[in-house]
């Protein structure tokens, strides 16, 4: 196996394919890199520097945003790197955006959600304060895109995951207490499950992994999903 593939990792014919591959992480999330170490894959990381600037108000639907702003960090660092490096140019970059939204609504999914509230989205921010962290412990959606790598350019597969995330009916003062400990201050939606968040929390529906922050099960999905309808999936 290659420096990117590592020994545990299954000998699927997706990761067969990865062995002698560059693989970049764009990303220096220690969440999203402990995820892809767990199912095996040791990617270069290299941040993007994509501002994550876009203007949600000018997407149809909340979860557009996100999809794009991975799309924008992928393709930054797949140009910079074929840039500086053209003959040790990546062969697939992940990139990955996740946001909250509170009351998700009913999609095209492969989770069966419980019955749905019927509210307006809002989407939730890292806090700005504890007292903004406070009316952030809601409903967690995330997103995660691929771009997958070919020679001239590229093409870009993305994957929409979204998971809900039920919380408790917790006393004030477990939720105050949550809040002054200061975990849930630098993150999307003010919790995480995988810390003390997980107290506050009663049950999920669909994978833990995308609320901790990378849908593992979902990118390993589309890998396979890739090889199967194009044999020559890397070939280059």
């Amino acid at each position: 196996m290659s420096k990117h593939i590592l020994p545990h990792a299954l000998r699927v014919p997706a990761v067969e394919k990865l062995k002698d591959k560059r693989i970049v992480l764009a990303s220096n999330s220690p969440r999203r890199k402990e995820i892809l170490r767990t199912f095996g894959f040791a990617p270069d990381v290299v941040p993007s520097t994509f501002e994550e600037d876009l203007d949600i108000s000018e997407f149809a639907e909340p979860h557009e945003y996100p999809v794009a702003t991975a799309t924008h960090k992928a393709v930054e660092v797949y140009e910079r790197l074929v840039a500086e490096t053209p003959d040790q140019a990546p062969d697939l970059v992940i990139a990955a955006d996740t946001v909250v939204l509170t009351h998700p609504q009913q999609v095209i999914s492969d989770t069966s959600y419980s019955l749905l509230p019927v509210a307006n989205q809002e989407l939730l921010e890292k806090p700005s304060s504890k007292e903004d962290n406070l009316r952030m412990l809601m409903d967690m959606n995330g997103t995660v895109l691929y771009p997958v790598i070919s020679a001239p350019g590229y093409k870009i597969q993305s994957i929409d995951e979204r998971t809900l995330v039920y919380f408790a009916d917790n006393p004030k003062h477990v939720v105050d207490a949550y809040v002054e400990s200061g975990e849930g201050i630098d993150r999307a939606g003010g919790f995480a499950i995988q810390g003390l968040g997980g107290l506050l929390v009663r049950k999920i529906e669909g994978d833990y992994n995308n609320v901790v922050g990378f849908p593992a099960a979902s990118f390993f999905k589309l890998l396979d999903l890739l090889v199967e309808e194009d044999p020559d999936f890397l070939d280059v």
